[in-house]
């Protein structure tokens, strides 16, 4: 009986509130949904940090962003803004609702607002029944029973209402004019499709997440030896960290930090023969063009590894005063093996070059 249902449901209103990697991780769920009813639309309400990727996602048709309360955003909107969210919701005249959440998220927040907007159908995972808030619910059994990749979280979710795609990789499309100029800057700086070089991307939104820069810089500094020139990337507000790293690694590194649209940071990703970064969105861009990266990669979520793309996953330890206070969470920290050493680092790019 669900499945007839959500077979007439035609306009979907997709609900991913925090950032880049998640909506680009939720895509292959949203497929999905796109792919079991023709001419169904998918929009999406996601945080202004997760807006930005919207547009490069084909299966989005439309996005509303929004910063919500529940949510670690850069801006949060008050009561009667979110209200205001409310009654936008409730114009439209969605059929049914999708909440996409990680497992140490909780979905009630957003599943109030549906009802507020007067949403009947809500489907999301939840640990306690929540009634008629999420009244097509999936008990969430993460992390207790297991911890599967996001990606898969998510396409669980959407086939509980039928929706399957044969095709569940990340993809981008990515403006050929973003990737003619991008070949120009990197022409202008002297980096070379026949010349080793490769990107970096040294910066993350949470600090406990971040790999230490003298680390990074060690690691550099071992592939600046053997030929590469390194091209480092970051937001506007990471120019000054980033612009620090580069100092330290002489004339073979280049800072394009706050120079690059999200479209351009897309097609210079896509151009690069490797991306080394922390685990953060940039990752899941390289995962959706088809760069081979090498991560960096705090213990905290095990389930956002680069999917379905040739990668080298490096752990290392977050600072006690950084680690998570929920108690639920705390041993499930992810897994302590390969170390996140300088060495290691420039290897696992030699072993990725080597095989491409």
């Amino acid at each position: 009986m669900r499945f007839e249902a959500w077979n007439r449901y035609r306009h979907i209103l997709c609900i991913r509130l925090d950032n880049i990697g998640d909506v680009l991780m939720s895509q292959p769920a949203m497929r999905a949904l796109k792919e079991s009813l023709p001419g169904r639309k998918i929009t999406l309400l996601t945080s202004s940090a997760g807006a930005l990727i919207a547009p490069f996602i084909q299966e989005i048709d439309d996005v509303i962003p929004f910063d919500v309360p529940w949510v670690k955003t850069s801006e949060i909107h008050g009561e009667q803004q979110l209200l205001a969210l409310a009654d936008k919701l409730r114009s439209r005249r969605f059929d049914a609702a999708v909440i996409f959440t990680v497992y140490s998220q909780n979905p009630l927040p957003a599943a109030m607002l549906c009802y507020l907007a007067g949403i009947k159908t809500v489907l999301g995972y939840c640990r306690e029944n929540p009634y008629q808030l999420i009244n097509q619910w999936l008990p969430d059994r993460e992390p207790l029973d297991y911890i599967v990749h996001e990606v898969e979280r998510q396409l669980r979710l959407v086939e509980s209402t039928g929706a399957v795609t044969s095709d569940t990789g990340l993809s981008l499309t990515v403006p050929e004019e973003s990737r003619q100029k991008i070949a120009g800057k990197l022409a202008a700086i002297g980096i070379y499709p026949d010349k080793p070089w490769l990107a970096l991307h040294a910066s993350v939104s949470e600090e406990k997440r971040r790999y230490p820069a003298n680390n990074y810089i060690q690691a550099c500094q071992l592939l600046i030896r053997q030929g590469y020139k390194i091209v480092l990337t970051g937001s506007v507000s990471e120019q000054a960290y980033v612009e620090a790293i580069t100092r330290q690694l002489g004339t073979a590194a280049i800072s394009v930090a706050g120079e690059l649209s999200v479209a351009e940071l897309i097609a210079l990703i896509a151009a690069a023969p490797v991306l080394i970064s922390n685990n953060t969105g940039p990752i899941h861009i390289a995962a959706a063009v088809g760069t081979p990266v090498v991560v960096a990669y705090a213990m905290t979520n095990p389930q956002h590894t680069p999917w379905r793309v040739p990668n080298r996953v490096l752990y290392f330890e977050v600072a006690p005063a950084l680690r998570t206070k929920n108690r639920l969470l705390q041993s499930f920290a992810g897994i302590a093996e390969p170390k996140a050493s300088p060495q290691a680092i420039a290897a696992a790019v030699n072993e990725l070059e080597k095989n491409q």
